[in-house]
């Protein structure tokens, strides 16, 4: 098992503590006293809160960009590729819900980082529209608008943090093969 660097738990701990209360009303005396250290301590092995942040919601966009590749780069069908990126959705989501409660609330405290996370943001929806478009053409989707699609997963997968947590019996495969079935298929019988 691989052992924590400091700097590793000064950003889980972070990572809460922004979920918690939100990333403007954390100070780094607040992440200080809940480690239980000195906040002159916290700068032996980070910078600033704003690097807290952007490695938070830089890593998660990362990961996604990541996965999204991959899905891109197969030959799947359209809806599988759809199907693939909900597995990836609750894989995420389930494995670091405070992070992705940063992601989807405090991006736009990122500074340095900020234009290159909206690119990775901006090209992730494009790769979905495609999919989706893509899906339509080939007559595997209803010919309906590819945007409100878009939307209406995107809202669904975005907003999984605010949910997961609750659910103490959560079994990640079982929830992506729900989704899918919502998701892809709907919920008229």
């Amino acid at each position: 098992m691989k052992v924590e660097t400091r700097k590793e738990e000064i950003i889980k701990t972070s990572t809460i503590l922004f979920q918690k209360k939100g990333y403007s009303a954390v100070t780094m005396r607040d992440i200080a006293k809940v480690m239980g250290i000195k906040a002159a301590s916290l700068y032996n092995h980070i910078d600033s809160k704003q690097e807290i942040l952007s490695n938070i919601i830089i890593s998660l966009a990362e990961e996604f960009t990541d996965g999204m590749r991959v899905i891109m780069n197969s030959n799947d069908s359209s809806i599988d590729k759809l199907s693939s990126i909900v597995k990836l959705h609750v894989d995420i989501t389930s494995r670091n819900t405070s992070g992705m409660a940063s992601l989807n609330n405090d991006w736009m405290h990122l500074k340095e980082d900020l234009d290159y996370y909206l690119k990775l943001r901006l090209d992730y929806e494009d790769n979905i529209r495609q999919i989706i478009e893509q899906g339509i053409l080939n007559d595997q989707l209803q010919d309906s608008n590819a945007e409100v699609m878009l939307f209406s997963m995107l809202s669904t997968l975005r907003s999984l943090y605010i949910w997961i947590p609750s659910k103490e019996d959560l079994n990640p495969l079982e929830l992506a093969k729900n989704l899918n079935k919502v998701l892809l298929t709907g919920i008229i019988k």
